[in-house]
């Protein structure tokens, strides 16, 4: 197989991860380092959230994002910047009256989840696709709140990746593109193995993509232990892949990952299945990205495939 793929890092997430691996970043400086790290060893996309740098969780500070996109921005490397568009949809019923949020409750409306990607403007950013059960919680995701998220994201020229946490996902993603609001070629990210969406395992992959507009770029990560197993079925099954500490927090049983780990690991797996990780230009050209430095979108050489 001959192919070029697109991978990405995500680097550090809002989950309680920080205090099971020392390498998770929390401070903005710490999240800069790893997007560096990552692009060193080999990756073409950095995604990212931002954390409270005293408590290590959940954080939407847009000084926090700029400061990251500054650091790396002026860093000798170069990765394509990916920035969460999807906090702030957090809901745990309060015990004692459901109709309220209780502790861990964490909601924003779209126009302030867009506001980081509005401010800072990066190559991508994250639109997800649905409401799910998150785990112990309710991921929460009215349609009309995505269709002004959309909004958003679009008026802002802001590539949005599709995020797909269950089949369903995958068709209201489609129902936005028929609506006119998203532009061009779409990107989906196929989300795999948060309980309670989609399972990670290959029929899952397959039975999604196939429900993919012909125009798509597509990729799928897992989460755990089949992150990497689902690294090699995205690309045999013709799609782009993701790793990362948001995702995983283990280069093997027992030993923790960093996020420069996970990638070079992730790396060897796709040249090994014969493909190649696409350079972060190659990338922009792919996905006809806005070149960071120019404002212009970059356009896919003629001939083939970026």
């Amino acid at each position: 197989m001959n192919r070029n793929v697109i991978l990405t890092c995500a680097v550090t997430g809002a989950g309680d991860t920080a205090g099971k691996n020392p390498n998770v970043p929390v401070t903005p400086k710490q999240i800069a380092d790893d997007c560096i790290e990552a692009a060193r060893a080999g990756a073409s996309v950095a995604h990212i959230h931002v954390r409270d740098p005293e408590t290590g969780g959940i954080s939407h500070s847009v000084d926090h994002f700029r400061e990251v996109m500054q650091r790396v921005r002026e860093a000798d490397v170069d990765i394509v910047m990916n920035i969460t568009a999807g906090g702030g949809g957090d809901w745990i019923p309060d015990a004692a009256d459901p109709t309220r949020g209780g502790p861990g409750t964490d909601i924003q409306t779209p126009a302030e989840r867009h506001e980081p990607v509005g401010a800072l403007l990066p190559e991508l950013c994250t639109l997800d696709c649905g409401s799910l059960n998150f785990g112990d919680m309710v991921y929460v995701n009215p349609a009309d709140w995505l269709r002004e998220h959309a909004r958003l994201v679009q008026a802002a020229g802001v590539k949005p990746e599709l995020e797909c946490f269950d089949l369903g996902h995958v068709w209201f993603a489609r129902q936005l593109q028929q609506e006119g609001l998203i532009d061009g070629d779409p990107l989906y990210q196929l989300c795999l193995g948060i309980p309670w969406g989609a399972e990670a395992d290959p029929e899952t992959m397959l039975a999604m993509r196939n429900k993919l507009p012909e125009n798509a770029n597509w990729a799928a990560f897992g989460i755990g232990r089949q992150q990497m197993p689902m690294v090699a079925q995205a690309m045999l099954l013709g799609g782009h892949a993701r790793v990362g500490l948001e995702d995983n927090l283990y280069l093997k049983k027992g030993v923790l990952a960093t996020n420069g780990g996970l990638v070079e690991k992730a790396g060897d797996i796709i040249e090994s299945l014969g493909g190649r990780v696409m350079t972060p230009a190659e990338t922009r050209a792919h996905l006809r990205l806005r070149d960071p430095n120019t404002g212009q979108t970059v356009e896919k050489a003629a001939g083939g495939e970026a």
